[in-house]
């Protein structure tokens, strides 16, 4: 496959950077390095770059490079997983700019013509990811990754400076090390609940758990009664089971994709730059965002709303019956996915959700891959199966492997005709009748 780009960029700015640091990846995924570096579910659409950031010292200003027409974005995701902000190509444009970061409370002199975003809490991450074209992209990416910098208010303006990278004399507590590892889910519960509160109006629900001691300034876990300790063991353990149990019911099913575009309206209460304050991105019922709240950092933590990427996921065909290798398969579209950015369907085995390992190097296909052929209408066949469709096919031809898989469609800057119903049909995947016969 030639080069593969390793992760981390410099010895003094690794993918796990200080805080108020960038690290970044200049790691082109495949289906080798999955295994070797524990990695489920990735794109190979995107490079990462990645901050956490620390504004309870002093505001910090993000400076962001001019990309052009690249799609990049800079997602904020508080303490509590909301996302917040989005600075990038459509949130606030391609042009170069710098915005200034303040924690609650913050209250000072801004400097002229900068736009500020509040955070909900003290400490929160960026997320960025920049669209990359293949490996041969990388090195374009990593000089636009080299021009994204934080530095503190009280440098501004000037050189970028590291004198802020760890937190400095106000730490973060953290949990009682005498805590027992079985009760340390709690702990941290207790402790982060009270150092990033969360909005006034959830105030009361959290009280409601008083009884358990999760309002205690102190732990009451170092010691803890044997009945509570029971309690708040089994409480977790069934309550992960609960999640799991959700799961098929709380996505709605669009033609067998999974539905995931409520999977991060929870956050109804902090709507910076870039975010969507409107009731169609909200979901209303409180029980039902604490639920999907647990969903989400359950299963894609750190996801952006599906304004600015969506990602329906599939087991199935037509028919509901599980994917596999040993079946041939077409996906159909009549009209390929209307996005402001781009799209692809990326290949994923199962139960791993890696990469697959095949002859064309091809993890993923869409609208940014070379030679692929459209119908004489604008409509495109995409070719699913273990082995190749023919020559005059493969490069419709996207590789599965023997055993079951998982397809994801990717959506960056999706139309609104895609959650508008009789605007845009997604089609389902669907099987050739008998296994190893040609496609028609």
């Amino acid at each position: 496959m030639g080069k593969t780009y390793e992760m981390g960029t410099s010895p003094d700015v690794p993918l796990g950077a200080p805080v108020n640091t960038f690290g970044r990846t200049s790691l082109f995924i495949d289906a080798e390095a999955c295994p070797r570096l524990g990695i489920v579910s990735p794109n190979d659409d995107t490079l990462y770059q990645l901050a956490q950031v620390d504004a309870g010292k002093e505001p910090l200003v993000l400076h962001v490079p001019a990309t052009g027409d690249r799609y990049y974005v800079m997602q904020f995701v508080d303490a509590w997983s909301n996302n917040f902000a989005y600075v990038g190509k459509r949130a606030t444009g391609t042009a170069e700019g710098e915005f200034l970061l303040v924690a609650p409370g913050w209250q000072g002199e801004v400097p002229a013509g900068m736009p500020v975003i509040h955070a909900p809490t003290r400490v929160f991450t960026i997320n960025g990811r920049f669209a990359v074209a293949g490996e041969e992209d990388v090195p374009n990416v990593e000089a636009l990754q080299d021009q994204v910098w934080l530095t503190p208010l009280s440098r501004y303006p000037g050189k970028p400076d590291t004198s802020n990278r760890t937190i400095g004399d106000w730490p973060l507590p953290g949990p009682d090390p005498a805590v027992p590892d079985d009760l340390l889910f709690w702990e941290k519960f207790r402790v982060w609940s009270q150092t990033f509160p969360p909005d006034p109006s959830e105030a009361g629900y959290l009280g409601q758990f008083a009884p358990l001691g999760l309002c205690e300034e102190k732990s009451p876990y170092v010691n803890a009664d044997p009945s509570l300790a029971a309690v708040l063991r089994d409480a977790q353990q069934e309550g992960l089971a609960m999640l799991n149990e959700e799961i098929p019911t709380i996505l709605p099913l669009n033609e067998q994709w999974g539905d995931t575009r409520d999977l991060f309206n929870y956050n109804v209460h902090f709507f910076e730059i870039g975010t969507i304050d409107s009731p169609e991105w909200k979901i209303a019922d409180p029980q039902t965002r604490y639920v999907m709240r647990g969903i989400a950092a359950l299963i894609g933590l750190w996801g952006n709303h599906a304004y600015e990427a969506y990602y329906p996921a599939t087991y199935n065909d037509n028919e509901g019956q599980s994917l596999s290798g040993e079946y041939t398969y077409i996906l159909h579209f009549n009209q390929t996915p209307p996005v402001e950015a781009f799209w692809s369907v990326t290949m994923y085995d199962v139960p791993r959700y890696y990469l697959v390992d095949n002859p064309l190097n091809r993890y993923s296909i869409g609208d940014r891959t070379p030679g692929v052929q459209y119908n004489d209408d604008g409509s495109l066949d995409i070719f699913i199966q273990h082995d190749s469709p023919g020559p005059d096919r493969e490069s419709n031809w996207l590789p599965a492997p023997a055993g079951q898989f998982r397809p994801i469609l990717r959506m960056y800057m999706p139309d609104s005709g895609v959650f508008e119903e009789g605007q845009w049909h997604m089609p389902s995947i669907e099987r050739v009748e008998e296994p190893g016969s040609d496609l028609p």
